[in-house]
């Protein structure tokens, strides 16, 4: 029988390179999470909890705030430009959990975690850069992001079970260590990744108008509000659960239920976006994430602080990829890449100021509830009016278009035309 030789077969294409290595970022973190749950950092006093967390969120996104916006853009026009911060951001994973390993017990893990945690959300944003190179047509685009999504769950997923026994058999240590590999195997899967310039021109004037048309400027608030409050619930419960009977075990409920949320967003999105416009979907997120607070600050305890966390990452989740839509819908002359890159550092930056309200909020779990909902009621008001004073209209164009992600005029392809190594 034929056989085909290795230099013979096909190469991968771009997007199973960056989906293999996204699935092992993923994996590393959820390791991660699971070895700190027996760790110093949750057995901590409360009051000096709340402290280093505060003084390590302002030390850790303080420089992403300021270099982001300066750094990003000539990032992109370098080839292999995200490429290689993904690759610092692995490499940088991997010494970080190494290190966590060894400083369990002591004060230097919270800086450990938190420089992990800036890492995390930089990864995130060169992997927003990167998806549009990935992709031949605009309609891909959604459908990749949420392939991405689904694999972030399931890989997230797999990768808790090993890493739960190894600290119930082995310990914290071992876990992390284990995590540090997969860290190790998302480095080496990097390495493969295409060295594409992700903006090689600067932006131009359509580019700019096009961005802040009305409905994507909408849109970006909406998200904007729908991470913060995302972030805002997570150290909030974070917090708050561990003052509750079983404090831990409720909050490996909330991570799960969340990763679970999010993952069901990625996967019903598509069917909901053909039959709901996009906006409206916006819209829908914030006035559920409203119903959610608000209900739940009434319903009250551990349950309705899983319940809220579940809606919200599974809103987040459908608003993010009707976002993208909106994105690529309504400005076809911007540059994928370089737009999505903008926005996601936006939306980053957003989770952390959410997560240093909660924490420099000494609130109940009741009162975190009301401030999800009322926050929720009013970027739905907000949104609702700028939308009936603009009259935002439905510009759908054709989504059967080559992506410009190169900083050159998109030529029609024909699909024997293809790129067969994407």
């Amino acid at each position: 029988m034929d056989q085909v030789s290795a230099a013979q077969r096909p190469p991968a294409s771009k997007f199973r390179r960056l989906a293999i290595t996204h699935a092992l970022m993923m994996g590393g973190d959820a390791a991660m999470i699971v070895a700190l749950a027996d760790s110093l950092f949750f057995d901590i006093d409360l009051d000096a909890a709340r402290s280093r967390v505060l003084l390590f969120l302002v030390i850790g996104f303080a420089p992403f705030l300021v270099v982001a916006p300066l750094i990003g853009p000539l990032i992109d026009r370098v080839a292999g430009g995200r490429r290689f911060v993904i690759q610092v951001v692995a490499l940088s994973r991997v010494v970080l959990t190494l290190l966590m390993a060894q400083y369990l017990d002591a004060l230097a893990l919270f800086p450990l975690v938190f420089a992990s945690l800036v890492l995390q959300k930089t990864y995130a944003v060169s992997k927003s850069a990167i998806v549009p190179s990935t992709v031949r047509y605009e309609d891909e685009l959604v459908e990749a992001n949420s392939k991405l999504g689904l694999i972030a769950g399931i890989t997230g997923a797999a990768a808790v079970v090993p890493a739960a026994i190894l600290l119930q058999v082995v310990g914290s240590s071992a876990t992390l260590v284990y995590g540090a590999m997969i860290f190790a195997c998302a480095l080496v899967a990097a390495t493969r990744l295409s060295p594409d310039v992700v903006a090689s021109d600067a932006v131009d004037a359509n580019e700019t108008r096009e961005l802040h048309s009305s409905n994507i400027q909408l849109g970006a608030i909406a998200m904007t509000v729908l991470r913060g409050l995302v972030g805002f619930t997570f150290f909030h419960l974070a917090f708050w659960l561990r003052s509750q009977d079983q404090g831990t075990i409720w909050f490996a409920a909330v991570v799960g239920v969340s990763a679970i949320a999010s993952m069901v967003g990625n996967a019903v999105a598509s069917m909901l976006r053909a039959r709901v416009r996009e906006e409206t979907m916006l819209t829908v997120a914030l006035l559920v994430c409203a119903g959610a607070g608000l209900g739940v600050s009434v319903l009250g305890g551990p349950l309705g602080a899983v319940v809220l966390a579940a809606v919200l990452n599974l809103m987040a989740a459908l608003g993010r990829l009707n976002f993208e839509s909106i994105v690529q819908r309504d400005a076809p002359g911007a540059n994928r890449g370089r737009a999505f890159a903008v926005f996601e550092t936006r939306f980053q930056l957003s989770w952390a100021v959410g997560a240093f309200v909660a924490v420099a909020l000494q609130v109940s779990g009741t009162i975190g509830f009301l401030i999800v909902g009322v926050v929720a009621v009013a970027a739905s008001i907000h949104v609702l009016g700028r939308k009936r004073a603009g009259g935002t209209g439905d510009r759908r164009v054709s989504r059967r278009r080559p992506v410009r992600a190169r900083g050159r005029a998109p030529r029609s392809r024909s699909v024997s035309e293809r790129p067969q190594d994407r």
